[in-house]
């Protein structure tokens, strides 16, 4: 009996193992042939394995060009839309060190298709945009409030935010300025 049980353990071992190639072989020749639902879950599935993969998902409109460089992004020319700020620039003026401050760019998409803001990121930690997470529909209009901190800042600033969205161009640039003082004693205490 024990030699019917080896031989029952081995064809079960063997047969899995059959299963397990023929499961990556599958798999694998999805990905070479080009189908696309099929090709889209199985590159879905090995690149995360947690996910559950669903090929019929619509794909962002908006993909990294470079996966080393986040910066550089494209965007479908099917899914792109417009948007169009009333002003791309903001100066607050004379601020005093350690004032905090917020200015709010208002825009419009201004195409047919849904507008999809991605990221916006400060050129520095001291600059904080806040962005409409859903999507704004044609001719409607959405906000990007920008916060400024000029703790430890002294003399002219100009700062930057970068709006990454379904966008031809997909970044636009956003700018605020300002101009910090220092108030008179502030550093008298750091130096005795």
């Amino acid at each position: 009996m024990d030699s019917n049980n080896n031989k029952n353990n081995n064809l079960l071992i063997l047969g899995l193992t059959a299963v397990a190639f023929f499961g990556i072989g599958y798999i694998s020749s999805n990905i070479l042939s080009g189908s696309k639902a099929n090709t889209s879950a199985a590159r879905q599935a090995l690149d995360n394995p947690n996910a559950q993969a669903n090929a019929n998902t619509t794909a962002s409109p908006i993909k990294p060009m470079d996966a080393n460089n986040p910066s550089t992004v494209q965007v479908d020319p099917s899914l792109a839309t417009k948007m169009e700020f009333a002003e791309s620039a903001f100066d607050f003026g004379t601020l005093k060190e350690g004032e905090k401050v917020s200015h709010v760019f208002k825009f419009k998409n201004t195409g047919d298709k849904p507008l999809t803001i991605s990221n916006a990121t400060g050129s520095c930690g001291c600059t904080v945009p806040q962005y409409p997470k859903e999507a704004i529909m044609p001719n409607a209009e959405g906000e990007i409030k920008v916060e400024f901190d000029s703790k430890g800042k002294e003399g002219k600033q100009s700062k930057t935010v970068t709006i990454t969205a379904n966008t031809i161009p997909a970044q636009t640039v956003l700018t605020i300025n300002s101009e910090v003082i220092k108030l008179a004693g502030k550093d008298d205490k750091k130096s005795k």
